[in-house]
């Protein structure tokens, strides 16, 4: 037989999944195609958005098991052991690829042969095709007993499939459960029974939609109510599933194709939820959750493409004349279809998300919320987190929106559910509802984003600024809504006594401090302000006294959160109000159990110890020091003390003061003075060349001996072993730069030194005399060296100035070094005057014993 490739322009178009941990994956969508190249049959899928790109590859062989489930699907197994699957668009196609590759496979086991196509065990096992008699009450064991043993192998297995496929064999076995129970036979219900799970674990989809059809699903059903594991108890299967009310159609569905595919999903959940979820293997639940699976892609693109089919739906809504209930009909219908969304890919979820917002989701989510029937508020806020899953974003371009038109905002409907609502599931989903919109760095980075933030901050360079949506939400937020939000813990502040809370208190407790928390995570500095002006800490501060453990936790975790940003804020927050108090009564009530309660109080006092958060351990140490010494059956709070003593300047291990301490250390060496092996006895006594070396001052000796070394003589006069002028400071060294310059631009100049000299009357020549420096070869030295220094850049500058300033601070090395004391000023004299050049004349008053003495007169 020959095989012929199909046109390649009739391309059918089809989207490829690949099973991955019992989900089905989407790989894309395409155009397949079925080949021969170079003998070998295969299976092409060409990608739609990117036509050089081939989704799938595939080689037909005989024994892939290749399965046509429904009209439009096709189903097999890879060499590898993957799971794959092709959805077709149009029933043709898929049609047209199955007519391929059955003649493929038709044609593979023509030219194997049959020791190719079966082994010899299972030809001698299964010689001919199994055939089950016709079935009847008085045969039911037989039949009982060959499915048995066809089922053992594979071969088996698919030969009783085709068999029972074939001869229509579960519309003969249906009516003989009504037969047995006229008859009462127990023990043919049983066998019936276990028929009829067999045939399911066969995990054959086309056995098992035919089976889930509307013609013999009241009778599999009815068989396996019966089970022979509890023969003494019966199951009501068929009067749930006869109940027609449970199937509301809200809208019309034209689609009669549709309409059966909606029945069919039902009831094969029901099958696996209920009827076999005790019987179930892995390989059944993976071929019912694969049933379910793509009948619902079927559905969700059937209802969106019918027209008029969402308008009509989401018009209910805003309608007047219709009912309440017709609207509640409505809101479950969409929650349903949200709840399907969730296993669907992320291109057809966002494509019926999108279909919903265009038609009004976000105004039934704020309807259903504002309802008083809480059906109607728990579908809402199912629809409302789906939705948040999906793309919050879209949920805060419609809260902005509100806030601009001056209506009712979604946030203010949530923070309404969460301090009103009784239903704890509610409470938890508009509390993390209000986490989630209020989070302004939840955004996911799509390209779109990206292209939106990249734009924002091109028209910020442009000067173009506008307010960013979410940074205004916000904002806004916290202008109307937080005060609203938290009012139940700042009424705690009136309330004497957190012993008597409610249930419904406790939990709506522990929401609002999880919020809060959230809050001074993402809002650091709008938060401040907030938790100041209201006091929000202390109120919490109240809690850690109730009766309820979880509520204390949730309490202590807010403190932990805070302290642990280590914001100097949050920190004077606690201090200030003396926060500590109620945390260490804690430890007081658990010590010594080491339940949670008491390690979370451990565990934060351990984090403020180990980050060493001075001013805590300052505060908690001088304010509780007697509580934390008399906790002793843990060591974090003596180290705490040990801290806080160390940051005092105080050390347990030092007697007394630093004196002491050297004085101790040369006393523990002074036994080595006198040898190592003997004992020191104490202080010998001094002869008197030692007292009078130790009442001898260095000072003097050096200030003795300096004069006879260098002394440059000064105009006759006597040397003086002090400094001719008490140089005042390097700023007033800078004033009297300016006034030498001054002076030297003059012609023959006399100054007047206004800094005294020396004190000693007889070592200082008379006010009128014009002292005159000889010039040494070391003076022509230094002047040159000022020269070249004068010619240096400004960093040299004030390095000289350094030096000059350091060399004030002893006198021997003044007077010692005369090239030091000429560079401390300019030169009095220059190499021209030596010559007999220009000379300056200096007059220096000096103040006499007697004028001093005048001064201290009238001073005091």
């Amino acid at each position: 037989m020959a095989l012929v490739n199909l046109p390649q322009n009739d391309r059918k178009r089809v989207k490829v999944y690949e099973l991955r941990n019992n989900d089905w994956f989407d790989r894309g969508t395409g155009f397949c195609t079925g080949q021969v190249v170079e003998d070998e049959s295969k299976i092409y899928v060409e990608s739609e958005d990117h036509p050089d790109r081939i989704l799938l590859e595939t080689k037909i062989s005989k024994d892939d098991g290749y399965q046509k489930q429904q009209d439009t699907l096709i189903v097999w197994t890879e060499s590898g052991g993957t799971d794959m699957a092709l959805s077709f668009q149009e029933a043709e196609g898929c049609a047209a690829i199955w007519e391929f590759v059955s003649q493929v496979q038709a044609h593979l086991l023509a030219i194997s042969g049959p020791d190719d196509a079966l082994s010899d065990d299972a030809m001698d096992s299964f010689p001919n095709p199994v055939m089950l008699p016709f079935p009847e009450l008085g045969n039911l064991a037989e039949i009982d007993q060959m499915m048995r043993v066809a089922s053992s192998s594979p071969q088996g297995r698919d030969s009783l499939s085709k068999f029972v496929i074939t001869e229509d064999y579960v519309s003969k076995l249906v009516p003989l459960v009504e037969t047995a129970e006229d008859l009462e036979a127990l023990p043919e219900l049983h066998r019936l029974s276990n028929i009829m799970k067999m045939l399911i674990l066969l995990n054959d989809t086309h056995l098992i939609e035919f089976m889930v059809n509307d013609a013999n699903i009241l009778g599999v059903v009815g068989a396996l109510e019966y089970d022979a594991e509890f023969p003494h108890h019966k199951a009501n299967h068929r009067e749930y599933l006869r109940d027609g009310r449970r199937f509301k159609e809200v809208v019309l569905i034209k689609d009669a194709a549709t309409k059966t595919k909606i029945h069919s999903t039902w009831r094969l959940q029901y099958l696996k939820d209920v009827v076999l979820a005790r019987i179930l293997d892995d390989p059944t639940f993976s071929v019912l959750n694969s049933l379910i699976f793509f009948n619902q892609v079927d559905i969700v693109s059937q209802l969106q493409g019918a027209e008029g089919f969402l308008k009509d739906l989401f018009g209910i809504i805003d309608s007047s004349e219709a009912n309440m209930e017709k609207k509640k009909d409505a809101v479950h219908f969409i929650q349903q279809c949200c709840a399907i969304a969730k296993n669907l890919q992320a291109p057809a979820r966002g494509q019926l998300y999108n279909n919903f917002v265009q038609n009004g989701l976000l105004r039934v989510i704020n309807f259903a919320l504002l309802a008083d029937d809480v059906s109607f508020r728990i579908a809402g806020s199912d629809i409302l987190v789906a939705m948040i899953d999906h793309d919050p974003a879209m949920v805060r371009a419609y809260i902005y929106k509100s806030i601009n038109e001056n209506k009712v905002a979604l946030t203010d409907t949530l923070i309404d559910l969460l301090l009103n609502e009784a239903d704890l599931g509610v409470k938890a989903q508009a509390s993390d509802a209000i986490k989630v919109l209020l989070d302004p760095q939840s955004a996911p980075q799509t390209q779109e984003n990206l292209t939106r933030a990249n734009a924002e901050f091109l028209s910020k360079i442009r000067g173009n600024t506008q307010p960013n949506p979410q940074e205004s939400l916000v904002q806004s937020f916290y202008d109307n809504a937080a005060q609203k939000l938290f009012q139940p813990l700042k009424d705690l502040e009136t309330r004497d006594s957190v012993h008597d809370l409610t249930f419904g208190e406790v939990s709506l407790f522990i929401h609002l401090i999880e919020i809060l928390m959230f809050f001074i995570r993402q809002h650091l500095y709008r938060s401040k302000f907030f938790i100041a002006a209201d006091g929000l800490p202390s109120r919490i501060a109240q809690l850690l006294a109730c009766p309820q453990k979880h509520l204390k936790l949730t309490a202590l975790k807010f403190f932990r959160t805070s302290i642990g940003l280590q914001d100097p804020f949050f920190n004077e927050q606690v201090t200030n109000n003396f926060l500590f108090e109620p945390i260490l009564n804690i430890v007081y009530e658990t010590m010594p159990r080491d339940n949670l309660l008491n390690s979370a109080c451990l565990e934060l006092f351990e984090f403020i110890k180990r980050e060493n958060i001075k001013p805590m351990i300052a505060h908690v140490v001088e304010n509780y020091r007697q509580k934390l010494e008399d906790i002793n059956y843990v060591s974090v709070f003596e180290e705490l003390i040990l801290r806080y003593d160390q940051m005092q300047g105080y050390n347990p291990d030092m007697e007394s003061t630093i004196f002491t301490q050297e004085e101790s250390t040369s006393t523990s060496a002074r036994p080595r003075l006198n040898g190592a092996s003997q004992r020191w006895q104490g202080v010998r006594e001094m002869d008197a060349a030692e007292e009078e070396y130790f009442n001898t001052s260095d000072d003097e000796d050096e200030l003795a001996a300096k004069p006879k070394i260098l002394t440059p003589s000064t105009n006759g006069t006597s040397p003086s072993p002090r400094p001719l002028v008490d140089y005042p400071s390097d700023e007033d060294e800078a004033a009297a730069d300016v006034k030498f310059h001054d002076y030297d631009t003059r012609s023959p100049s006399t100054v007047q030194a206004d800094t005294p000299l020396s004190s000693s009357p007889a070592n200082t020549p008379s006010p009128k005399s014009t002292p005159t420096m000889a010039h040494s070869p070391l003076e022509r030295l230094s002047e040159k060296r000022r020269r070249e220094e004068d010619e240096e850049d400004e960093l040299g500058k004030l390095s000289l100035t350094k030096r000059r300033g350091s060399s004030i601070s002893s006198v021997g090395t003044v007077n010692g070094n005369p090239a030091n004391y000429l560079r401390r000023k300019k030169s009095f004299t220059s190499a021209k005057d030596a010559n007999g050049g220009k000379k300056i004349a200096i007059s220096l008053a000096v103040k006499s014993p007697i004028d001093v003495e005048r001064g201290r007169d009238h001073g005091g």
